[in-house]
């Protein structure tokens, strides 16, 4: 008789392989398992294919990626080394696709966008300036 040893999984033999996450395999940072079972739980429909998972989550992570981005180059203008959530607000509301995806999403602690009325702006000096130095001209040739 042979002797064998039955591993985990009723397999025959050897060591048990180490597990590797769906995540892994897709190569993303965006949990692939947990999304799937959101998505049974939620009862969004009765089946769902293998991929609806891992398609959700990518697209999932490059929105990340894209406000995180754009949120990083905001701070840098700004001279914070920390992104902020007012920072997250300018990137959402002055991107034209973001704005229109994010339109009825209120961000906690993001205040409200900069705006002043041209109006209330003063000035330029420098036109005014050069507007005195033409009429000054102009004068000076009258007499």
């Amino acid at each position: 008789m042979e002797s064998t040893s039955t591993t985990a999984g009723g397999r025959r033999g050897g060591d048990r392989k180490k597990a590797v996450s769906k995540s892994a395999k897709a190569r993303l940072q965006f949990p692939v398992g947990r999304i799937a079972r959101y998505l049974k739980k939620g009862r969004y429909a009765q089946r769902y294919g293998g991929g609806a998972p891992v398609y959700l989550a990518a697209v999932l992570e490059y929105l990340a990626a894209e406000v995180l981005e754009l949120a990083g180059n905001a701070a840098r203008d700004n001279k914070k080394n920390r992104i902020n959530p007012q920072h997250v607000l300018l990137v959402v509301r002055n991107d034209e696709e973001l704005g229109k995806l994010l339109q009825g999403v209120t961000i906690a602690s993001g205040g409200v966008l900069p705006n002043i009325n041209a109006v209330l702006l003063p000035k330029k000096a420098s036109s005014s300036f050069d507007k005195d130095q033409s009429s000054k001209s102009k004068s000076s040739n009258k007499v």
